[in-house]
């Protein structure tokens, strides 16, 4: 494809916005891909939106629901309906406005082809619970019940299970100090395994449970009791920034005190809508701004060293793609403070960005000016970097953590590690890990095939990869310096539970991967398969430790060294 037709087809990638297929998937225990929206809701038939739910405003009708859902969604949506990861939050936006019987339509009918199967093995009358207490979380009447839950049942995973075969992996092999690397040959055919439902449903840390890591290092709890702390950068003075994406406000945390915990804590800004990514402006140790990537929108507030609150109100800088789906913006600068990177991902699963309009601008990463303006593709293809991107201090180059697609079975498609080429084009929808062709799509855009890029370090399949961050600490050993940490948020489309781990991929004091990684911290997830803890963000301290934000447990760990 020449520049001219790229430069068509890049504009020609369309989408508004993704709904409800993954919030009413997922609201009834298939946390699966969101499906953009199209005119009416997922064309569900005038007569199906006219359909009234005989249960609406039925208090009991709206606690069954609530049990539903702790039994069925909980697991993806959270306890009280907050959404986590690629899934958003259920009590505003589309859900709401979404007619009863439209709803009901569409999970009985379901969507196969963007993986959410037919809802009509529930009972009718259970499906019309869910949706009233769905528009119970929304504060419509009747009010919001609580559901009945009670201990942590024993996990849908597969801890019984005959362990996967080497290069994949679960959650009952993660050790500290074991090195994996899985390369494009090992890749099974699609459909090799069936698409898992298998999302965690998080537990209370027990008293018993820590992470655990190498020997030689340990690990602190430094802060408990946050809401929701998603990405963490270290500013340039020393002070830690945390966004906590659900309550939509950025906490300051300083110092490193006693026994590991912070001096002081501020909220340095509130109001915003699901804040994530976090850069200082201009680059350097002098930054006058703080610019927040939210879910439709970068923002930015003044800032000079130290200051624990903003000191002027929020600035708008540029809107981005919203409409649901991978909510997460990451958000960075060049070196020279000339452009502004956004990574911004897919709203959907499989759709074809030629016929989803939702897809404009999605599963891309953007360049700006730093005013928001000039916008162009600095990569794309690439299906969620919305977790993190960052530059190598050492190179200048680029690099990105990646959720790739989901409902190809077990140990497909594998999320990744890699450093961008400026232009280049990673496979989103249609290809992935070089010339393999999702079967979804199959006979579409041949002429892309020898344009995808191979990724450089490819992890296990359904991690759920987010924040990265490059060790340029004094703390560690020195064969640790110029390495990539990066937080493994968990899986949910696998039988047998991967992720919920941190991992580094040693970059051998060159900048170049080699295709291995290794489990770093892990002990996340109990025997039994249940989960306590789940890595968001990471960032290195100036002391040289690490801090790791964890929205399972809503805390940030510290990993120090202490030495052989």
């Amino acid at each position: 494809m020449d520049a001219a037709s790229s430069a068509s087809w890049k504009s020609s990638k369309s989408a508004f916005f993704v709904s409800l297929s993954v919030f009413l998937f997922v609201a009834i225990g298939a946390c699966l891909p969101i499906k953009a929206q199209t005119a009416s809701f997922h064309n569900a038939p005038a007569t199906a939106e006219q359909t009234k739910n005989p249960y609406a405003g039925k208090h009991a009708a709206a606690q069954a629901g609530a049990n539903l859902f702790a039994r069925h969604c909980a697991s993806c949506h959270g306890p009280s309906g907050g959404g986590t990861g690629n899934i958003p939050a259920l009590a505003k936006g589309p859900t709401q406005s979404a007619a009863d019987g439209a709803i009901f339509w569409f999970i009985t009918q379901g969507d196969p082809n963007n993986g959410m199967p037919s809802w009509s093995s529930l009972q009718e009358q259970q499906r019309w619970q869910i949706i009233t207490y769905l528009k119970a979380l929304g504060g419509t009447n009747p009010p919001l019940p609580k559901a009945k839950i009670g201990a942590a049942p024993a996990s849908s995973s597969a801890d019984t299970a005959a362990p996967p075969n080497a290069p994949f992996t679960d959650y009952r092999l993660e050790n500290p100090g074991t090195v994996r690397k899985i390369t494009v040959q090992d890749l099974p055919q699609p459909f090799a395994t069936k698409s898992a439902n298998n999302g965690p449903k998080v537990m209370a840390r027990p008293n018993d449970a820590w992470p655990k890591t190498l020997p030689g290092f340990s690990v602190q709890q430094y802060a408990s009791g946050l809401n929701n702390p998603r990405l963490i950068v270290t500013a340039p003075n020393g002070d830690f920034f945390v966004a906590e994406s659900e309550p939509g406000d950025v906490k300051v945390f300083r110092g490193i005190i006693g026994d590991a915990k912070p001096q002081q804590v501020e909220t340095f800004a509130m109001g915003l809508k699901r804040p994530y990514g976090i850069a200082f402006y201009p680059p350097g140790p002098d930054p006058q701004w703080v610019y927040i990537g939210t879910v439709g929108a970068v923002v930015r507030f003044p800032y000079q060293n130290g200051d624990l609150k903003a000191r002027g109100p929020q600035q708008h800088i540029v809107d981005v793609p919203d409409g649901g789906g991978h909510w997460t913006r990451s958000v960075q600068f060049t070196a020279d403070g000339k452009k502004m990177l956004v990574a911004v991902g897919s709203g959907s699963n499989v759709d074809d960005p030629d016929t989803t309009p939702g897809e404009k601008n999605r599963a891309d990463i953007l360049e700006f000016d730093p005013d928001g303006s000039e916008m162009s593709v600095y990569a794309y293809g690439i299906r969620n970097a919305g977790g993190g991107i960052a530059f190598n201090p050492a190179t200048g180059e680029l690099w990105c953590s990646v959720n790739e697609r989901d409902g190809l079975g077990d140990n497909l498609v594998p999320d990744y590690i890699t450093h961008v080429q400026k232009g280049g084009f990673y496979g989103w929808p249609w290809w992935y890990m070089g010339g393999n062709q999702d079967p979804r799509h199959v006979g579409k855009h041949p002429e892309l095939k020898d344009k995808v890029i191979t990724p450089d370090v490819l992890l296990q399949p359904h991690n759920a990869s987010l924040e990265i961050a490059f060790y340029e600490g004094k703390q560690f050993p020195a064969e640790y310096k110029g390495d990539i940490f990066a937080s493994e948020h968990g899986s949910w489309n696998k039988s047998s539970r991967a992720g919920y781990e941190v991992i580094r991929v040693p970059l051998h004091q060159t900048g170049h991967a080699s295709g291995e990684y290794e489990d770093f911290v892990t002990g996340f997830v109990l025997p039994n398969g249940n989960v306590w803890g789940r890595p968001v963000g990471i960032t290195v301290a100036p002391d040289g430790s690490l801090l790791v934000t964890d929205d399972g447990s809503n805390s940030i760990w510290r990993v120090v060294y202490t030495g052989k």
